[in-house]
């Protein structure tokens, strides 16, 4: 279904969105009942603010919170605690709706069309710009320039005139998107929107849906579980987990720096292997700080002697090499598996009793039940008090 604000009258002035659209939420707090009467906290006392213009994706697995974040923001749901502010609007007031969903600048996608197939594309497009009070409404011209300006930037131009029905599942997707950013609203909301596309033309759509909040100027809230989806279309990314913020950052951030062990374990494909913090002694005195586990000591700030810890690894920052009687690098291991993976193999190596991912280049020689020698840079080694 696809959900449309109102139409801002200055979106007359030209084709792009007009200034404004930051969003900002605090303290947002929403609890639903569960099946045992009790109550469940889809949100625990968000706070989020989220500059004009930009794309910023809600990501993070099911049940974390996202689509119910983005249900709010949109006036589908009414949080019990907190405030919503949406431009220069307050929308929620410590839990109280000061603007229903139609009153709020916002436009919003989910995973289904919602278009009516009776309608041609540009009828459908053209919707949100000819509904309200006949005053508010804009002129033929205007609407047929608009819809024709979006139609060009999703592609589907020469699909102007044909019914919904004889669309393909990524035709209806564009005319979908397309209605979504018409009404020159300040804000577009979207709630997984490609899921339900293959995967080729899901990458293609990402590129024009990227390109098309770039030339209209409106503020992106788009929500995915697909880590790969977030990076590719976002300014940052928002990582949520039971209901909480736990980081936002720049795909580059939330993929090298994790800042907990959720998002190591969420975002891209981590070796999770549990240590202690130890000191080390030299010669009698104390030394550096490690973590100290089976793939070795690796220096670290975090955490008090004892401590129990997680070390997080990339499955990209290991090597590995053949065994040999001279080798002293690394640890020794054996290879349980090896998978092709296209440009790179993924081989699982036994350390110790350690499975651990390596992601190389593809070795002839290396093969199932090959002892081989591992090891990692530790500089990329991220560590977690347990």
């Amino acid at each position: 279904m696809t959900v449309m604000g109102t139409r801002s009258r200055s979106s007359e002035t030209g084709l792009g969105t007009p200034p404004g659209g930051e969003v900002e939420v605090a303290g947002l707090q929403m609890d639903y009942l569960d099946s045992k009467g009790g109550t469940f906290t889809a949100l625990a006392g968000v706070d989020l603010r989220i500059p004009s213009g930009e794309f910023w994706v809600l990501l993070g697995p099911s049940g974390c919170g996202k689509t119910t974040l983005l249900r709010c923001l949109a006036g589908l749901e009414k949080p019990v605690k907190g405030t919503v502010r949406i431009d220069s609007a307050v929308a929620v007031q410590d839990g109280r709706v000061l603007l229903e969903a139609q009153e709020r600048p916002v436009g919003m996608v989910f995973q289904s069309y919602a278009l009516w197939p009776h309608m041609t594309v540009f009828q459908n497009i053209a919707y949100p710009l000819t509904v309200g009070p006949r005053s508010r409404r804009p002129n033929r011209s205007y609407v047929e320039t608009r819809v024709a300006t979006v139609m060009e930037a999703m592609q589907i131009g020469h699909l102007r005139d044909r019914k919904i029905g004889e669309l393909s599942g990524g035709q209806q997707q564009r005319v979908a998107l397309a209605r979504a950013v018409v009404a020159g609203n300040k804000v577009v909301l979207f709630d997984e929107p490609l899921s339900n596309i293959d995967a080729k033309v899901r990458e293609q759509l990402r590129a024009e849906l990227k390109s098309m909040q770039k030339e209209f100027g409106f503020t992106a809230v788009y929500v995915t579980h697909d880590q790969a989806e977030a990076m590719d279309l976002a300014d940052k990314i928002v990582v949520l987990d039971h209901g909480e913020i736990v980081q936002v950052g720049d795909a580059r951030d939330i993929y090298y720096r994790p800042t907990t062990r959720h998002v190591a374990e969420f975002i891209g494909t981590s070796n999770l292997i549990s240590g202690t913090i130890e000191v080390e002694n030299h010669d009698g005195a104390k030394g550096r700080r490690v973590a100290s586990t089976a793939i070795g000591n690796i220096p670290t700030d975090v955490g008090n002697p004892d401590d129990d810890v997680i070390v997080s690894v990339r499955a990209h920052d290991w090597w590995l090499t053949p065994d040999s009687p001279s080798a002293t690098n690394g640890r020794v291991g054996e290879i349980t598996s090896a998978t092709l993976l296209g440009h790179y193999s993924d081989y699982v190596v036994d350390v110790d009793g350690v499975s651990v991912h390596v992601w190389a280049e593809d070795l002839p020689w290396a093969e199932e039940g090959v002892k081989v020698r591992v090891g990692f840079d530790q500089s990329k080694a991220r560590v977690f008090v347990k």
